[in-house]
């Protein structure tokens, strides 16, 4: 059942979602050669705490760390381990979920790590603007497909590929509510297709390849890879559908990258 959240209920998501904003500046701010991606979880888990927050993926269905952060071939639900550093040139997909007095907030960003090559920085910018033509289709009379559509036909026309296998969400009370949000359309979808209206608040979230849309899951049992090992990214805001069009409950400022 999907829940549509009065505007006392949003002012308190966005709460939620600039404690996640400020995780990310922190974030921007700390990636940097050499840091292990454990000692990034280990900031993020006491940024977040230490402001009053729930990071909602630690034990989520059993995931071990704090956020999930994703290198490279790495498409989501990336482990962070002790023995994983970044080096100059990654890509580094960080995912964050908190909960703040009873509501939740959920970005994900890729960031740099030092200096990055054209292909690499390229499919960034793609990545960031599909999530930005998602996010401007969302106004009331608009139906869910309508925010898939833009982002599956801006992505393939700038040669690249959208996965299909992981895809957005609703956001409320519990990180993951309905409706589902995909960053595609297709027969079946259409046949599903909520509408977009005031009071909506959801998780877009397109995950973008460089080379196959397909995708497996690593031994470990969480972390998602491109199956030829190209290069991915994802980006995600948590939004709020109002009456004037799409309120970005998770803004990050300026620079993101």
């Amino acid at each position: 059942m999907i829940s549509y959240k009065n505007p006392e209920e949003i002012e308190k998501m966005q709460a939620a979602g600039q404690l996640v904003a400020e995780t990310h500046r922190m974030v921007r701010d700390t990636v940097e050669p050499g840091l292990s991606t454990l000692d990034l979880d280990v900031l993020i888990r006491d940024f977040v705490l230490e402001r009053g927050g729930q990071l909602l993926f630690y034990r989520y269905k059993g995931f071990p760390a704090n956020s999930c952060i994703s290198i490279n071939e790495e498409v989501v639900h990336g482990i962070p381990r002790e023995r994983r550093k970044l080096k100059s040139g990654d890509i580094a997909s960080v995912d964050i979920g908190v909960k703040l007095k009873g509501y939740c907030g959920d970005s994900a960003w890729t960031y740099k790590v030092g200096e990055v090559d054209e292909q690499a920085a390229t499919l960034m910018a793609v990545g960031e603007e599909s999530l930005s033509r998602g996010i401007a289709v969302c106004r009331p009379g608009g139906k869910i497909s309508d925010i898939g559509r833009a982002i599956q036909t801006y992505v393939e026309g700038e040669g690249y590929h959208v996965v299909k296998k992981y895809v957005g969400h609703g956001v409320g009370v519990e990180l993951h509510e309905d409706p589902q949000v995909p960053n595609y359309v297709d027969r079946s979808i259409l046949l599903q297709d909520p509408d977009l209206r005031e009071g909506l608040v959801i998780a877009i979230e397109p995950m973008v390849n460089l080379g196959t849309e397909d995708t497996e899951v690593l031994n470990d049992g969480w972390t998602v890879v491109t199956k030829d090992r190209g290069l991915s990214v994802h980006f995600e805001h948590t939004v709020a559908i109002t009456a004037e069009g799409p309120k970005i409950l998770t803004q990050c400022g300026p620079s993101e990258n």
